[in-house]
């Protein structure tokens, strides 16, 4: 295969950051069309493909052999199904789904298929996680006891898009948490076994927008995580995406968007610093945010090419899933949820 030709559905903020991605800083792929939403002729005329009229017809194209899939979560699984049908790989965006059932439906599809089923973690891609990760598995702060994680967004129910506040797709928590609780797993090397939540809703709205974990790691560790879509102004400096990993012998102070420090032999010291996202001038294309979606693309376009499974498989996907609705139950029952969940 000389070059992956790919496919978008979903024309929105995502599908744009994708289409720049692999127009523009991926090698081996080519864009072919875009199908599903609003914004399809106008993201077609930015990148000179194809707008097509709808999904099937998309899928149906033999120029196409991957798509991205970046529509609102109750859409994923229906979408997945049909590409998997057409034998498309697939790069979907998180979370995987709305429940258990349509995960492993669409994995086993997948499976079946033949095709690679990447998700869209990435937090996973960016350098200052990817510099604590190497740290803490070549043993330099000893053993894993605790994990604090953030993610906080000011006024979240007025910068995130509408669908994200319909019942369908739950909250988010699902929606957007499940980076934090992926990068718990994927720092730790560790599965979580038990969750203890309290999450609610803003008035008027259906949705879960602030949720509070506490989490139990099957390595013997604990992690809490704070995902707050509501926080008032002025909010909270270098939250956004912020981990703190106690570990037996130092400390790693995480802001994914900002500095990675190390706490050893009784001194800080800064070992990583991400240049700050110049949102107002470079906006959401500013290279130093399109880093994580080029290499993640890029190793989405690898993974296919080379007949291999992904960096990011269908069951990071669905574990992640697994904790954010063990956290909806958690709350809802007031009581402590053991994982594996139940259908």
């Amino acid at each position: 295969m000389d070059e992956l030709r790919i496919g978008i559905i979903g024309s929105g903020f995502m599908g744009h950051t994708h289409a720049e991605a692999f127009a523009k800083y991926t090698q081996g792929a080519r864009l072919v069309a875009v199908a599903g939403g609003s914004r399809v002729e106008g993201l077609a005329r930015a990148y000179r493909i194809d707008a097509e009229p709808s999904v099937e017809s998309l899928l149906e194209r033999n120029d196409i052999d991957a798509v991205v899939i970046t529509t609102p979560q109750s859409l994923h699984a229906e979408q997945v199904l049909a590409a998997a049908r057409h034998r498309k790989h697939i790069l979907l965006e998180k979370p995987m789904g709305v429940s258990l059932s349509e995960c492993r439906s669409m994995s086993a599809a997948c499976k079946e298929a033949g095709v690679n089923l990447m998700l869209g973690f990435t937090q996973r891609f960016r350098r200052g996680n990817q510099e604590a990760k190497r740290i803490i598995e070549a043993g330099e702060i000893g053993g894993i006891k605790m994990v604090r994680e953030t993610m906080i967004a000011v006024n979240g129910t007025t910068i995130y898009p509408a669908w994200q506040q319909k019942k369908e797709n739950l909250g988010t928590l699902l929606g957007y948490g499940v980076h934090s609780i992926d990068r718990i797993r994927w720092l730790t090397r560790s599965e979580i076994r038990s969750v203890t939540a309290h999450c609610s809703s803003p008035r008027g709205i259906e949705a879960e927008f602030s949720s509070h974990l506490f989490l139990r790691l099957t390595s013997g560790a604990s992690a809490s995580l704070l995902c707050d879509m509501e926080c008032p102004p002025p909010g909270l400096p270098h939250s956004a995406f912020h981990s703190l990993v106690i570990g037996e012998e130092g400390i790693i102070d995480l802001d994914a968007y900002g500095e990675l420090r190390v706490g050893r032999n009784g001194r800080w010291e800064v070992v990583f610093r991400q240049a700050a996202i110049d949102w107002e001038r470079a906006g959401k294309f500013a290279p130093v945010r399109m880093q994580s979606y080029q290499d993640q693309d890029q190793e989405f376009i690898n993974s296919v090419v080379e007949r291999r499974e992904p960096a990011v498989t269908a069951a990071d996907g669905e574990r992640a899933v697994e904790v954010a609705l063990a956290a909806y139950r958690s709350s809802e029952r007031g009581e402590t949820v053991i994982l594996p969940l139940t259908l």
